[in-house]
């Protein structure tokens, strides 16, 4: 099984699927991690106050690279998503857990133990 974490540093869970730079992704077999990768993204969104951003920055070609990335993966785990990503992923099959959690490894031993709770309230409108 392949688990996706998004993220901009490898340890800490990004609180927005869209803006992090990276996924981890970590490989596990009989409960073991068997291999970790980063998988960068195409293109990541920087968010700057001061610029406005065009309607479609959160889908299009962006949407369909990240979702491409997981492809072969069959568990999400966030800090939190848009609408349209929450949908998108469960379209693609991934089991998408929300959480609060920010460490990568705390949130994995977790889910292996099956105490990982999804917060559906981390789904952004968008």
């Amino acid at each position: 099984m392949k688990i996706a974490f998004p993220t901009q540093d490898g340890e800490k869970i990004y609180a927005h699927l869209g803006q992090a730079r990276f996924f981890k992704v970590i490989e596990v077999q009989d409960g073991a991690v068997v291999n970790t990768e980063m998988r960068e993204k195409e293109v990541h969104q920087h968010h700057d106050d001061e610029q406005e951003h065009p309607p479609h920055a959160h889908g299009g070609h962006h949407a369909h690279a990240m979702f491409d990335l997981l492809k072969d993966c069959q568990v999400l785990i966030s800090g939190g998503m848009g609408t349209p990503a929450f949908e998108r992923a469960r379209e693609q099959g991934l089991e998408v857990i929300l959480t609060g959690e920010r460490s990568i490894e705390k949130a994995l031993q977790a889910y292996l133990k099956g105490v990982l709770e999804s917060d559906l309230r981390r789904v952004h409108a968008h």
